[in-house]
């Protein structure tokens, strides 16, 4: 199972981008994909969740300007993110809780490479 992010990029302050992450390989389904993002000399931080059931979670610093999202035929997850500030600059990533076979069940995690979202003031 391999996740590939990407739809990082330059932007200015008020401005929007779309992350994308795709999912490749052989598995059952994909229970939780997240978002988190990880900014010079910061932990990295849960921007964005949502679940095989479509339930989306945020953290308060995104809440209204984020989007997590998904399209099932292509095991491809979004994240729209608007009204950019300076403060979303950093790498993000994708991440997945994998049923990779149901029976016997195994649920593997994934990381996707980061992809690098810069929003200049």
């Amino acid at each position: 199972v391999q996740l590939q992010a990407s739809g990082g990029g330059l932007v200015q302050a008020g401005g929007s981008l779309r992350l994308s992450c795709a999912v490749s390989g052989s598995f059952s389904n994909i229970n939780v994909m997240n978002w988190y993002r990880q900014a010079p000399g910061k932990q990295r931080e849960l921007v964005a969740t949502i679940t095989k059931s479509g339930v989306t979670t945020y953290a308060d610093s995104v809440k209204g300007r984020f989007t997590i999202s998904t399209n099932n035929a292509k095991n491809t997850k979004y994240l729209q993110m608007d009204s950019l500030r300076p403060e979303d600059t950093a790498s993000y990533y994708c991440n997945a809780l994998v049923v990779v076979t149901i029976f016997p069940y195994r649920e593997d995690e994934y990381w996707g490479q980061g992809t690098q979202v810069t929003v200049s003031s």
